[in-house]
């Protein structure tokens, strides 16, 4: 194919774990086009995965959920000045990842020669592309990141890797570093417990946690670190009453921050949330605890992943999560996405 552009714009709304599992095909774009700019038009959310990434030379951050709330003439003209801003860029590519009506409008009104957009069926105006052949339509079946290549079909993406691993930056692995030096875990293995998540329905119970990191810490060569996001500051103080004293409480941390900490960790158990996707993809080993009814296309393609789940969450007994832990810890070798069906 004899497409070689230097300008790119690739558009990516989606959350947190969306962005990782879209980083496969970020490599694809950045592998297929080495020499030219990259730029990415991302959430909020998502922005600093992407700065540890590699796979963009530069972001345009906009935060969506200040668009949504705020009032609609304020939103309008925000909207008609990222437009201006994005052709006075100039591109000559677009990519739209995520295709919503309001991206495809803007790639079309952007003044790129080229544009490859998802093809979201109803949820998308994929007819301003322009782009041949057109990607497949999306397939609700597939994994997210096979949605994501499937995408970039057209360039002649084929047998991409599924998986990437990053490194966290180097200042802010230092910083986790002189942090975990004050606390005397050296010679210990770290667990990570991350007791939140996005909305209730996929949090495992706090006293499940609490049981859990009371039966780690009969084992003096481990040392349990909980997580708390800003959604979970409110849970502080319950956490220090009920979890065993020797567990640390880790909170207010950046997002690059976390990941760092993360990459320290030998398990993370967490909630079928975005920590377990940046847990995956800075190497920790994952214990996933989740309902049995929510979609698997959205798990961490990581090998080190145990899933525990059941009919409810409230189904899963602590000992089974703990049990997961273990194999990790005896270095078992299970099968990718091992399931404890239940």
């Amino acid at each position: 194919m004899n497409f070689n552009p230097q300008n790119i714009l690739i558009i990516h709304f989606g959350q947190i774990g969306d962005i990782i599992l879209s980083l496969p095909a970020l490599r694809v774009v950045r592998e297929k086009f080495p020499r030219a700019k990259i730029t990415a038009l991302i959430g909020k959310s998502g922005a600093d995965i992407l700065e540890i990434s590699g796979f963009v030379d530069e972001k345009i951050i906009v935060d969506r959920v200040r668009l949504r709330d705020s009032a609609k003439i304020w939103s309008t003209k925000q909207v008609f000045k990222l437009l201006r801003s994005v052709r006075a860029r100039k591109f000559d590519f677009i990519i739209d990842l995520h295709s919503l009506y309001e991206t495809n409008l803007l790639g079309f009104f952007s003044g790129a020669k080229h544009r490859l957009y998802a093809n979201r069926a109803n949820r998308s105006l994929d007819f301003l592309a322009n782009f041949k052949p057109k990607p497949p339509r999306l397939n609700r079946e597939l994994h997210l990141t096979d949605y994501y290549l499937n995408v970039l079909k057209p360039l002649g993406a084929e047998n991409s890797k599924r998986f990437v691993q990053i490194r966290p930056l180097q200042n802010y692995l230092e910083k986790i570093e002189k942090f975990l030096a004050t606390k005397n875990v050296k010679n210990t293995k770290l667990i990570g417990l991350f007791p939140g998540a996005g909305h209730k329905s996929r949090c495992w119970s706090l006293d499940n946690f609490s049981r859990l990191g009371k039966l780690l810490s009969r084992d003096k060569s481990l040392k349990t670190i909980v997580f708390l996001g800003p959604e979970e500051e409110h849970l502080r103080q319950e956490i220090e009453e009920t979890f065993s004293p020797e567990v640390l409480i880790l909170d207010k941390l950046s997002l690059l921050e976390f990941a760092a900490a993360l990459s320290f960790l030998e398990i993370l158990v967490s909630n079928d949330t975005g920590a377990a996707h940046i847990g995956a993809v800075v190497g920790t080993k994952i214990v996933l605890v989740m309902d049995k009814r929510a979609p698997l296309n959205y798990l961490p393609l990581t090998e080190n992943l145990r899933v525990v789940n059941s009919r409810t969450l409230d189904g899963i007994r602590v000992e089974e999560v703990f049990e997961a832990a273990q194999s990790f810890l005896r270095n078992e070798k299970l099968s990718l996405n091992e399931i404890s069906n239940r």
